[in-house]
C-alpha cells in the first residue's frame, strides 16, 4: 500500500509536473486575449466562455503555423517546460523534439496539428484549473453551512457538515488530470514537433563526419607517433653502436628534431579533437577526381578512367572518402608499382557506389599488411556501412574494389 501511494504522490514532487501544468495553462491565453477582442465573449454564462476561448484562436493558429519561425518557437518551448532534467545541446538532442524552423510544407502540416491539440488539451485543463478549486471553496462553504453558487458551477442550496469530506476531491482530480494531459504532450511533442526526414539525414552526415574524421585523425596521429618512435629507437641505436661523438650530436639532433615534430602534430590533433573538428568543408570530393587522376598521370602512371553517375549529388560523406580510398589505391600502385598503367572505375548508382582501381602487379609485390593504407581503406568502408576487399585477381592484376551503399545515408 505504501508502495502504491508513493508511486501516486512521486508526480506531486517533480518540477516537470508543473513545468507542464504551465505550458497547458499557456495555450489558452492566445484565446482569452481574443475574447477581449470579439465582443460578448465573457458575458457569456457556464461552459461557454471556454468554448469561445477554444474555438476563436483555430483560424489564428493555422495561420501561424505557416510561419517557419514558429515551429522553432514551440520546439524551444516543449523542450524547456516538457523535458525533465538538464537542457544543455546533448540533452536537447537526446529529447527527441527539433528547434529547426519549418522547411516543407510536412512540417507546417506538422506544426498546425501540434498547435491545435495544445488549444484542444490547454483549454480544457485552464477550465478545471480555475473551476475545481472554485468547487472545493463551495464544498468548504457549504460544511460551514453557507449556502453559495459561483459562475459555471451547481448551486449547494443545503448545506450540511459532510460538504467538508468533498473538498480534496476535486483538487485531488486537478492534479491527476494535470499531470496525465502533461504526459500526453510531453509524447505528442516528439511525434509532431520530432525532427524530420532532412533533419534525421542532416544530423546522421554530421555524427558521420564527426567519426570519419576522428579516424582520420587518430591514423594521422598514429602514423606522426609511430615514425617518431622509430626514428628515435633506430638513431639512439646506431649513436650508441657508433662510438663517434659527432655521430651522437647529430642523432641527437635529428632525435631532438623528430620529437618536436611529433609534439606539435600532437597538439594539432588534440586541438582539433577538443573543437570536435571544424566542418570539412573545402575537402575535395569525387567530383574533383579528374584532378586526382591527373597528379597519377604527372607520377608517370598511365591512367584509364571511367566515371559515371551523379558524382557531384553524392552524399558528403561517401563522396569524401570515396575520394580518399581512390587517392589512397592509386598512392599504393605509385610506392609499390611504380608507373604502370592502372584502370580507374568510378560508379555511382541509385543505391550504392563502386570503386574500383587495377594495376599489373610488380615483379616483387610487398606484404599485403606491410602498412596501413589498405586497413585505412577498409576501415573508411566499414565506417560508411560498405566494405572494400583488396589483392590479386583471376587476371593476375592486383585489385582494389570498394562498395559504399547509399541507403543508409538517403
Amino acid at each position: 500500500m505504501s508502495f502504491s501511494l508513493s508511486a501516486v504522490l512521486r508526480p506531486l514532487t517533480r518540477a516537470v509536473t508543473y513545468t507542464r501544468w504551465l505550458h497547458q495553462l499557456i495555450a489558452s491565453v492566445a484565446g482569452t486575449l481574443l475574447g477581449f477582442v470579439h465582443g460578448g465573449t465573457f458575458r457569456s454564462t457556464g461552459m461557454e466562455v471556454w468554448l469561445w476561448i477554444a474555438v476563436l484562436p483555430v483560424p489564428v493558429l493555422l495561420a501561424a503555423a505557416l510561419i517557419p519561425a514558429v515551429r522553432r518557437v514551440e520546439g524551444l518551448q516543449a523542450q524547456l517546460l516538457l523535458i525533465p532534467g538538464p537542457h544543455g545541446p546533448e540533452e536537447q538532442a537526446a529529447a527527441g523534439i527539433s528547434t529547426a524552423p519549418s522547411r516543407s510544407w510536412r512540417d507546417r502540416a506538422r506544426t498546425a496539428g501540434w498547435l491545435l491539440l495544445r488549444l484542444a488539451v490547454g483549454v480544457p485543463v485552464s477550465a478545471l484549473t480555475v473551476q475545481l478549486p472554485l468547487m472545493g471553496v463551495a464544498f468548504l462553504q457549504g460544511a460551514a453551512g453557507h449556502r453559495t453558487h459561483f459562475r459555471g458551477l451547481p448551486a449547494i442550496d443545503a448545506p450540511h457538515w459532510w460538504y467538508a469530506l468533498l473538498v480534496p476531491l476535486p483538487l485531488a482530480v486537478l492534479l491527476a488530470v494535470a499531470v496525465a494531459a502533461g504526459s500526453l504532450m510531453a509524447a505528442a511533442a516528439r511525434l509532431l514537433l520530432g525532427p524530420s526526414a532532412a533533419e534525421r539525414l542532416a544530423v546522421l552526415e554530421a555524427r558521420t563526419e564527426r567519426i570519419l574524421e576522428h579516424n582520420r585523425l587518430a591514423q594521422e596521429l598514429h602514423d606522426s607517433i609511430g615514425h617518431a618512435l622509430t626514428v628515435t629507437v633506430l638513431q639512439a641505436g646506431a649513436a650508441r653502436t657508433a662510438g663517434s661523438p659527432d655521430f651522437t650530436d647529430r642523432a641527437l639532433a635529428a632525435i631532438e628534431e623528430t620529437g618536436r615534430q611529433a609534439l606539435t602534430d600532437l597538439e594539432r590533433a588534440l586541438r582539433l579533437l577538443r573543437e570536435d573538428v571544424p566542418h570539412p568543408a573545402g575537402r575535395p570530393v569525387l567530383a574533383d577526381a579528374e584532378r586526382l587522376l591527373e597528379s597519377a598521370r604527372a607520377a608517370g602512371a598511365t591512367v584509364r578512367a571511367e566515371l559515371s553517375g551523379p558524382l557531384a549529388a553524392l552524399p558528403g560523406p561517401v563522396s569524401r572518402e570515396g575520394y580518399r580510398m581512390v587517392q589512397e589505391a592509386l598512392t599504393n600502385v605509385l610506392r609499390h608499382a611504380g608507373p604502370v598503367p592502372v584502370s580507374v572505375r568510378i560508379a555511382a548508382g541509385a543505391d550504392a557506389l563502386e570503386l574500383e582501381v587495377r594495376n599489373p602487379m610488380p615483379a616483387a609485390p610487398a606484404p599485403v599488411a606491410a602498412g596501413r593504407g589498405l586497413r585505412g581503406l577498409r576501415e573508411r568502408a566499414v565506417l560508411l556501412g560498405g566494405e572494400a576487399v583488396a589483392g590479386p585477381d583471376e587476371d593476375g592484376e592486383w585489385r582494389v574494389h570498394a562498395r559504399l551503399p547509399l541507403a543508409r545515408l538517403g
